[in-house]
């Protein structure tokens, strides 16, 4: 079995003209209001700047969590997966009361996000807590079930994909019922049908799609996906 992988090291993109045409053409015309597209810029940028690498998710996939959390006027939205704040910067700008807590392995990166998340205005309802994803989640599960915290309304987890169902697992048990459940980049350019495969994070991809498949709390599908970020997709569950 291979050995893991720097979670921080993207898989090889595959690219195709046409879809980053319709990621530029439909973001050009669908995305002008919340949150600003400068202080989206800014946040990339500030990413950039320090060194932080080039994963995050597309405007598309942005936008397309900020509407999820907002058609269920997600009020408390737990991310495992920080980087440099885009996609905590989406999420947050769901509602005006929105909260998100985000988890973030690498110190560094947590302060690039904190920065970009201050500078954008959501600084106030976003915590960003730095620390290995399989120590810091169940310390919140605790603080859930002790009532020191509510439970969470959607969860993106973006995070390393070996540990994929470890997170959703964790997660599932602290979000209420109708919550949305994303497990981002499970496809991987359709590796994700290789029983075959030895790379350890397709690998977590099946894992959790097989265990959540077979989990009575949980209702799900994947969707595949093209873009500029690559030919992938997410899986997408329901609390029930």
């Amino acid at each position: 079995m291979a050995p893991p992988q720097d979670p921080y090291t993207p898989q090889t993109f595959e690219h195709d003209a046409r879809w980053t045409a319709v990621d530029k053409y439909v973001t050009s015309h669908l995305h002008n209001t919340i949150p600003s597209p400068a202080s989206l810029t800014a946040t990339l940028t500030n990413s950039s700047t320090n060194g932080l690498p080039d994963i995050a998710v597309s405007a598309s996939q942005g936008k397309h969590l900020m509407l999820t959390a907002r058609l269920i006027s997600a009020q408390r939205v737990l991310e495992v997966g920080t980087l440099g704040g885009y996609s905590t910067l989406w999420l947050a700008s769901a509602t005006p009361t929105t909260r998100v807590t985000s988890i973030e392995i690498s110190p560094a990166h947590a302060a690039v996000a904190e920065e970009s998340l201050q500078k954008a205005g959501v600084g106030e309802r976003t915590e960003v807590l730095v620390g290995a994803g399989l120590d810091v989640l169940p310390k919140l599960a605790a603080e859930v079930q002790a009532g020191k915290r509510e439970k969470f309304d959607l969860v993106f987890i973006d995070a390393d994909k070996e540990n994929n169902w470890a997170y959703a697992d964790i997660a599932a048990g602290m979000s209420r019922s109708g919550a949305c459940l994303i497990v981002d980049n499970v496809v991987r350019k359709g590796e994700l049908a290789n029983d075959k495969t030895e790379d350890e994070r397709v690998l977590g991809g099946r894992r959790v799609v097989e265990n959540v498949g077979k989990d009575p709390r949980l209702d799900a599908t994947v969707l595949q996906t093209v873009g500029e970020k690559n030919y992938d997709g997410f899986l997408f569950a329901v609390v029930k």
